[in-house]
This record gives C-alpha cells, structure tokens and sequence, in this order.
C-alpha cells in the first residue's frame, strides 16, 4: 500500500500517541502497521532526520506561542508541508505557489524584472542597455530593478535608457551574490524575472517564458539549463553545461520564478551556504536550483531552444566573464556536494520536457505563429 501524500509515514499504533498528532492528521496520512516494521519507515517531510524531528518540534512550539500567526491544518498536512510554509511571511495561502492550484487562484498577470549589475558603465552598448529596453517593452513588464553591486559610482540617470515602467536602482550595500535573491519590498508581483546583466534576451522571448511559468508557478521556468550526476569514480557529484535533451537546473541568470523563494532563500538556508556562495562569488543559481526542488520534489521547466547563453566581455578593463574562470567549474561541483550533504540527499529532479511556442518551427506561415521572433534567433 503507498502513502496517499509526500507528508505520508508508515507507524505503529500499539497504544502509542502518535508524534506530532496536534498538527498532522493521521487519519488522512497514515499507513499503520506494527511497531516491528519500524526500520522500514520512508522519508517523510517531518522525519527524515533528527534535525528535521527537532525543526518540527521547535516550529510547532513557535505555532503555539505565536497563535495568531500559526500556520493552518492544510499548510501541515499538504505539500509540501509546513516547515516550508513560513508564517513569517504569510498567513494567508495565495501567497504561497505551492498552494494556488489548491485554491484555485492564478498568480499576478505582471513580473518584476531584477537584473544583477556587476560591471561598470562605460558604454551606451554594453547588453545592460539593451537588455532593459528589451524588458521593458513586454507587456507583462510591471517594473525593473536593477541591483547595483558594482564597486564603480552608479551612473547619472541619464544614462539609463528611457523606460514605460518604472526602473529602480538599489546600490548593493555588501556586493554580496546572495543579495540578489534577497526579499525586497520593492517586489510587489508574485513573479520575479531574474537576469544577469549580459544575458541576451529578446522581448518575445521573455513574454513567452513569463507565460509558461503562470501555468507552474511554484517552479523555475527559463532558459539556460544545466544538469548533475553521479560520479561513481569519485563518488560525488559532478556539475555539467554539457547540451544534452537532459538538465535539472534553469540557472537564474535568465529565469522566472515566484517572489516567495527569495524569502525562503533568506530566511531558511543556514548561513554557512549563504557564506560559502558569497566567499566563492559563485553557485548561488545552483543554491537557488536546490532550494526550490527541495520544496517542489520536481525539476525546473526550460523554454525553447535557446543554446547560446552569452557571457561577454564587460567595461573598458576588457574584464573577463566569471564564467570563463578556470576555477569556475571546480568551485561550482564543490557547491553542489556541500549542498547535498546540508540537504540531506540530492533535490534536484532531472527532466526532458522542453516547452515551445504553439508550431514552433513548424512549416507553417509565420504570420499563424504568436511568437514567432523566437524562430529568427
């Protein structure tokens, strides 16, 4: 007999109260069988381990002296469960993804773009520039703000191309990589467009991506994909950008995903992750990648077939990409077992689902396709 839910374990009845009973409904969650089938109990959400015993424990008691901001019955008993569902953040379900499919609601039809600056402007045609106005001209644009965290003064607004929606600039205080997915107040959408700023992106292709992800909206939906495996010879696992149909992450240089993992990204990972990213300047789409798979159980969703993802030569220093760093990759596979090893198993979910426009490249008249830039690229 399987589990009905994620939330599910097998446990003995014999007289005992069973843990956690104030909040899990056993009646709906349950397979009982005798105390002597112990050993074979599966993963759950809440014992996994006894640091996830002791989390549970703690926020249960946090539930009871903070009742006016507890968490509900349904947040405890539904993926992907309550130590997930902070009420820090929100009482109310609709401001959680995982629950509007529940509650039958549909996320906010705008995004807030936020593009991480790094690189000093020196030219009226570096792809900052152009990445802007190319986000600005979406019609699901709400505004854009762009994360200053480079060592350089902040240009005079002027320089700044002329936008139909707002554009905000906030001066990174640490020049941190985690302060990108911090949780702004400035972000009031549910959905969050994050970008690198020389990621090359065209206004059709950041409509049609924003438009996948109102139908997954406790995913990540982009456009650079990677993936991991297992190294036997090692016995660890191994990080590739390798373009294959196969890929378990949508790195977050160029992708959509629902506001409320930048909470989640603050305020539930250990800091010594959060350190380790920074240290590094490195593997925060990677930590991005873990966390939401660890709450979903699923993979991302890439979006067409985008191979090309740029990385450029920025500023008049002719400074070079992170990524073409030979310590670049090293770093990003010791990430991803540091990461594994604080989550107790591997998160990440592999997937061969591409989504393309309706007749993508399909010979058919372009005039019949809704996005059909996307084919010209």
């Amino acid at each position: 007999v399987q589990p009905s839910s994620s939330l599910s374990l097998c446990v003995s009845v014999n007289g005992w109260e069973l843990l956690f009973s104030e909040i899990i409904d056993w009646n709906t969650a349950a397979v009982i069988g005798d105390e002597r089938l112990l050993l074979q109990i599966p993963t759950t959400a809440y014992f996994s381990s006894v640091e996830k015993i002791v989390l549970t424990t703690l926020e249960i008691i946090q539930d009871r002296v903070l009742e006016h901001s507890s968490r509900s019955s349904l947040m405890w008993n539904s993926h992907p469960g309550g130590l997930f569902a902070l009420p820090q953040y929100s009482g109310y379900l609709g401001d959680f993804p995982f629950y509007y499919a529940t509650l039958g609601i549909k996320p906010y039809p705008k995004f807030t773009a936020v593009i991480h600056a790094v690189s000093p402007l020196v030219s009226q045609s570096q792809p900052i520039l152009k990445l802007l106005a190319a986000v600005a001209k979406s019609q699901y644009c709400a505004q854009i703000i762009v994360l200053w965290n480079c060592d350089k003064p902040l240009p005079a607004k002027h320089r700044w191309p002329a936008t139909s929606v707002p554009v905000i600039v906030i001066e990174g205080e640490n020049k941190v990589m985690s302060s990108r997915f911090l949780p702004y107040e400035t972000i009031v959408t549910d959905a969050v467009l994050s970008l690198d700023e020389d990621t090359v992106l065209t206004t059709t292709e950041v409509d049609f991506a924003f438009t996948v992800w109102q139908s997954f909206p406790e995913r990540i939906v982009g456009y650079p994909a990677r993936s991991h495996f297992w190294d036997s010879n090692k016995e660890r696992w191994g990080y590739t950008s390798k373009w294959t149909n196969d890929y378990s992450m949508v790195l977050t240089g160029a992708a959509i995903y629902h506001r409320y993992y930048h909470y989640l990204y603050t305020n539930y990972l250990p800091t010594s992750l959060k350190n380790m990213v920074d240290q590094l300047a490195n593997c925060e789409d990677i930590l991005m990648n873990f966390l939401v798979s660890a709450v979903t159980k699923l993979p991302p969703i890439k979006v067409t077939q985008k191979k090309q993802y740029k990385e450029t030569m920025m500023g008049q220093s002719s400074r070079a990409s992170r990524w073409a760093d030979p310590d670049h990759f090293a770093q990003r596979q010791t990430c991803m077992n540091k990461f594994a090893s604080w989550f107790g198993a591997m998160p990440l979910v592999h997937s061969q689902m591409r989504l393309d426009p309706v007749l993508f490249k399909d010979q058919v008249s372009i005039l019949r396709k809704k996005y059909r830039d996307i084919e010209r690229l």
